[in-house]
């Protein structure tokens, strides 16, 4: 080995471990804890965007089981994200939205089956019709780990709306759930993800911790906790690689964001 040469490759030894001991300080950083997200947890014969089949969700929750990751509630997650305090990677938030029957026919078992807790946003003019939860079932589901979170009263889009209106589809929903469930209603999922600065001030105004979008929104890192990106998951994601990938907590950095309204 040549002089020229030891030297050329001790340099470009330096830059590898200058490199990969930057990425090892600096990857930390820019994980964010996977927000997952569910709509319907029922059969159906086309693969739709939001709906999952319960074998299938049951295959998911297996997969976040065997590959150790801890599911813990939205709340334990808005406090850590308020304190500045770091949570382990395999780390995962589970919510649903719509408040659809099958979220306790369907999914509550399987959650329970698995220790999970979730939050499930319901629109509060919704309940106790067809197809939707009712106070029981959400009472029963409350009293083993599942919070109910506000999702407005009709799951109106809000950026459609007149400000009076938009505020009364946000507290009142958040005073009524109250009313009839007993317990803070802390929580809240914007419809559609349609937000602005301005929705958001109504959310927070209304006495809510924090609010739940998609991938709408100009914060990647989860760092605003009133535009909280999540991942959607569906039959489409049953290949291991899709987990791995949705679960990894890197998954906002390559996502398109888009204008949230």
């Amino acid at each position: 080995m040549t002089q020229r040469f030891k030297k050329t490759f001790f340099v470009i030894l330096a830059v590898l471990v200058l490199v990969l001991g930057s990425a090892v300080l600096w990857l930390p950083r820019l994980y964010v804890v996977p927000i997952v997200m569910y709509h319907q947890v029922t059969f159906t014969e086309r693969p739709q965007p939001n709906w999952v089949s319960p074998e299938n969700f049951e295959w998911q929750m297996a997969y976040m089981t065997d590959h150790g990751y801890r599911v813990i509630r939205l709340g334990e997650l808005v406090e850590a994200i308020k304190s500045g305090k770091p949570l382990p990677r395999k780390t995962a938030v589970i919510t649903f939205d719509d408040g659809y029957a099958n979220n306790y026919t369907n999914a509550f078992p399987i959650l329970k089956k698995y220790g999970f807790p979730a939050t499930i946003f319901v629109a509060a003019d919704k309940i106790n019709t067809e197809g939707y939860l009712t106070w029981d079932q959400m009472k029963e589901m409350l009293a083993s780990g599942i919070d109910i979170g506000s999702h407005t009263r009709t799951e109106a889009y809000l950026p459609d709306l007149m400000v009076e209106r938009q505020r009364n589809e946000i507290q009142a929903s958040k005073d009524v759930l109250e009313e009839n469930l007993g317990v803070p209603v802390d929580y809240f999922a914007y419809p559609i993800s349609g937000f602005s600065d301005e929705i958001k001030e109504m959310v927070k105004e209304a006495g809510y911790k924090a609010a739940c979008a998609t991938n709408r929104g100009h914060d990647r890192f989860n760092k605003d906790l009133f535009e909280l990106k999540r991942v959607r998951f569906s039959d489409k994601d049953i290949r291991k690689d899709y987990l791995w990938i949705k679960l990894s907590g890197y998954y906002n950095l390559f996502r398109k964001l888009k204008n949230p309204y």
